[in-house]
């Protein structure tokens, strides 16, 4: 039996194609195989940089016939490089499923360090980078989009978002409904020629892109609830809740039936056996 081969996860530039690591070239130049999220796109970056090697699609859509193929080859012997277009493979791409695969197969995944622009935009915002959350991309439904926002309600740690041109104004207008007017930065074209980033409040930037037509692929990063606002914030919200629909509230948090009558005893200030009557056909 020929020695398994090994998946590598290369990052590649998000903009500036000077940012790609001299570790990421050696080893695109080194695999047996490329697997690309758009090989059209890839090979562009491989015959800039004078790479021949074999490219195979691996994407949203066909990942799971396509990680089987990859899986194989692997236990062939070949080594792979996962790239995706831009960044870093694993992160709101379907780069994660190949990882997890070939991990619970016994194949070994190496992952190279490089380029990642949730992390460059957070940087860039000038808010808070001491402790933050990733969300990438929101639903594109507005009723989920809404319902994950009213979740990230009381979050104190800064909050990162990817989003695309035509659904960014839907976007900030929900943040402002949800959120309330915080500080925001909004990050395009990172590491290219026209980079731009907008830093204000969430009111000022909708206004701005009410006026001009979003373009290229966004970056959003929002300023964490003030850890002090967070108890009025909470019972703004519980106000708005009856009991039996506070009870749940938790419940749908995975919080166990009797775990959510304790809290909301505890948050209303009132005796647990009241709360219980409600839960019981729960």
């Amino acid at each position: 039996m020929s020695k398994v081969g090994k998946l590598f996860i290369c990052p590649t530039p998000i903009g500036n194609l000077e940012d790609i690591t001299i570790r990421t070239l050696n080893t695109l130049k080194n695999v047996d195989l490329i697997a690309a999220e758009d090989t059209r796109h890839t090979l562009k970056l491989l015959n800039h940089f004078d790479i021949k090697k074999p490219l195979i699609s691996y994407h949203e859509h066909n990942k799971k016939e396509k990680s089987e193929v990859l899986i194989e080859k692997l236990y062939d012997g070949d080594n792979i490089a996962l790239v995706s277009d831009a960044g870093m493979p694993g992160i709101s791409d379907p780069g994660s499923d190949m990882v997890k695969k070939s991990i619970d197969n016994g194949i070994e995944v190496d992952v190279l360090p490089g380029a990642t622009a949730s992390i460059l935009a957070l940087i860039l915002s000038g808010l808070s980078t001491e402790k933050f959350v990733f969300e990438g991309f929101l639903s594109s439904k507005q009723k989920e989009r809404i319902e994950r926002l009213k979740e990230l309600k009381l979050e104190y740690r800064t909050i990162i978002f990817y989003e695309s041109p035509h659904r960014l104004k839907g976007m900030l207008e929900d943040l402002l409904e949800i959120l309330g007017n915080r500080k925001i930065s909004v990050a395009r074209e990172l590491t290219k020629k026209y980079q731009e980033v907008i830093r204000s409040d969430i009111r000022d930037v909708l206004d701005i892109f009410k006026k001009q037509s979003p373009k290229g692929e966004f970056v959003v990063v929002v300023e964490g609830v003030d850890k002090e606002d967070i108890k009025d914030i909470e019972d703004d919200l519980w106000a708005s809740l009856t009991i039996k629909e506070h009870i749940l509230e938790y419940m749908k948090k995975g919080y166990s039936k009797k775990e959510s009558v304790k809290k909301v005893s505890k948050e209303r200030s009132i005796p647990k056996r009241e709360v219980y009557k409600e839960s019981i056909d729960l």
